[in-house]
């Protein structure tokens, strides 16, 4: 199997260690793993800024990259959902059905694709997940509160198979976190307090570590979190199911 590794760009630029993990992952389950050095966006902020017609390119640009690979595996559900359903708007040719078709986000990857049964690790922490928009209600890895009162989705059955970790039951357990990407920046006030509520339901449950599949909103959640020194860490879903114990380094 040929694995393509597409890292966001946030990702690539401040959290360099989440791709780290995210490779270390992939290959301890015998994957043959590629990070195409041509990469670049998948341009997803230039669309959600208004410019969706200018980032037609970056949308060729990406499929001429990964077309010639058999999956395309993200820590990002929101870069994600962004090939999946917006490069509809490029030309429908067979290279990009192919990467729609086969751009995985990594817990899904993970679960349905190579069908993960166990970890052969203990992470004995009290653990809130958090589930970014995208991947909630947009790709669909897990139950939204409006539809079931089940709690479930491929990221939390993922960490209940880690020995010791406990996952915490929330309040508001799929609620946004405010990031919203150009959200955050035209609406800073609403942003910020959408953020604090969902970190203060993970500190009120006495959760010890946050996670989720999107570096996006942890980034938001983590500057909340340590504005209001509020004794929570702040991990990618990738470093957990890594191990938890690599290096913590930019």
């Amino acid at each position: 199997m040929k694995v393509a590794l597409f890292v966001p760009c946030y990702v690539d630029q401040f959290y360099p260690r989440v791709a780290r993990a995210t490779l270390e992952l992939l290959e301890k389950q015998g994957l043959e793993v590629e990070f195409p050095l041509a990469q670049t966006c998948c341009g997803q902020p230039l669309a959600n800024a208004g410019g969706e017609d200018y980032a037609l390119a970056v949308y060729r640009h990406f499929v001429e990259t990964f077309a010639g690979y058999e999956y395309i595996v993200s820590p990002s559900g929101s870069c994600v959902y962004h090939v999946r359903h917006h490069f509809a708007r490029a030309e429908q040719t067979p290279e990009v059905q192919h990467v729609r078709a086969r751009t995985y986000e990594l817990c899904q990857f993970l679960s349905e694709v190579i069908g993960v049964e166990g970890f052969d690790f203990a992470f004995p922490r009290r653990v809130g997940l958090h589930i970014g928009c995208h991947a909630q209600r947009g790709l669909r890895l897990a139950q939204s509160s409006e539809l079931s009162d089940e709690w479930g989705g491929v990221a939390s059955s993922l960490l209940k198979r880690i020995k010791g970790l406990e996952l915490v039951e929330l309040d508001r357990r799929d609620e946004c976190c405010g990031f919203g990407g150009t959200f955050c920046v035209t609406e800073e006030a609403v942003s910020v307090r959408m953020g604090l509520d969902r970190v203060l339901d993970h500190q009120r449950h006495g959760v010890e570590v946050l996670t989720g599949s999107d570096m996006s909103c942890l980034m938001h959640l983590e500057g909340i979190i340590r504005r209001h020194r509020i004794p929570i860490e702040v991990m990618h879903i990738a470093e957990i199911l890594n191990g938890g114990n690599h290096d913590r380094s930019p």
